[in-house]
């Protein structure tokens, strides 16, 4: 219980780290990814992510880059402890001897388990996130005006728990949450280590610095994203989509009409505000995970 009390501490700093740091990207992100497909011979509304930033802060404030971030941040001690929780419980199963440290591929196997379990909660907290930041995306173009339809994450769990099914509405997008999470988070873990026994020369990692430790986090979380980013992709527009009136009737689907319509392209929509924001986020998350637990002793 000791070593499940230090992860959960650890990854609770860490995940708060990585969404302080991280989270206005995220919001440029899934704006960008859940505007509509303009018509023949209209623009976007969007033009890109500089574009987006500035009609944030024109339309919304600061603020507004930080929206829907009640809903993760409410999440975070959860998330992490799941997260990071099941990570050390598998890697205890895969050790060949106590103390001993994993090979790559075990640390790849650990973090799929691991993903496989914070699906069910990165379900819902994506989808309240995902709606919070939409809606001014999802809005009519020719609007100078934010059209607000959901007050806050409680007010988004209201309506999908009355209006859009219950319970089961909040889970709306998890087969692409676990396509995402589960391999996401096997590469996360597998190059994370793969790069700090990169950097310390051998499997003992335990002397390197913050600086090396924010790398391998930085480089980690960017080949998160690099490996999965398509099916995020396909769970925002899922989450976001109406329910009486959906324009897709599931992952398959929601793939292959963003495929027909805007192609590959289509498929990246929100890149590189995603790139941009895993590396610092994740440096931070992990330098803030690493420090808090080898701290606790």
């Amino acid at each position: 219980m000791g070593d499940v009390a230090k992860d959960l501490t650890a990854g609770t700093v860490g995940g708060a780290a990585q969404l302080i740091v991280g989270h206005p990207f995220d919001t440029i992100k899934v704006k960008l990814q859940s505007q509509p497909v303009p018509l023949p011979g209209q623009a976007p509304k969007y033009a890109g992510a500089v574009d987006a930033v500035k009609q944030t802060l024109s339309a919304e404030g600061p603020r507004g880059l930080y929206k829907g971030m009640g809903a993760p941040l409410a999440t975070v001690a959860a998330f992490n402890a799941v997260l990071f929780t099941v990570r050390g419980q598998m890697e205890g199963l895969l050790r060949s001897q106590p103390g001993a440290p994993l090979t790559v591929n075990q640390q790849v196997v650990a973090g799929a388990g691991a993903g496989v379990a914070v699906s069910f909660l990165a379900c819902p907290t994506e989808l309240i996130k995902c709606r919070l930041q939409a809606q001014s995306a999802l809005a009519s173009s020719d609007s100078a005006v934010v059209a607000v339809k959901y007050g806050g994450p409680m007010d988004v769990t209201r309506h999908v728990l009355k209006s859009e099914g219950g319970v089961r509405g909040l889970f709306k997008g998890l087969v692409p949450t676990m396509a995402r999470e589960i391999p996401g988070n096997a590469a996360l873990f597998g190059v994370y280590e793969l790069l700090k026994q990169s950097f310390a020369g051998g499997e003992d990692t335990s002397q390197l610095g913050g600086g090396s430790l924010m790398v391998a986090g930085g480089l980690a979380g960017a080949f998160f994203w690099l490996s999965v980013y398509p099916t995020d992709v396909v769970k925002s527009v899922i989450q976001v989509d109406d329910y009486k009136n959906p324009k897709f009737s599931g992952s398959i689907d929601a793939f292959r009409k963003i495929l027909a319509s805007e192609g590959i392209k289509g498929l990246y929509k929100g890149f590189g505000p995603a790139m941009a924001r895993s590396v610092p986020a994740n440096a931070a998350c992990f330098l803030a995970y690493e420090v808090t637990r080898s701290s606790m002793g």
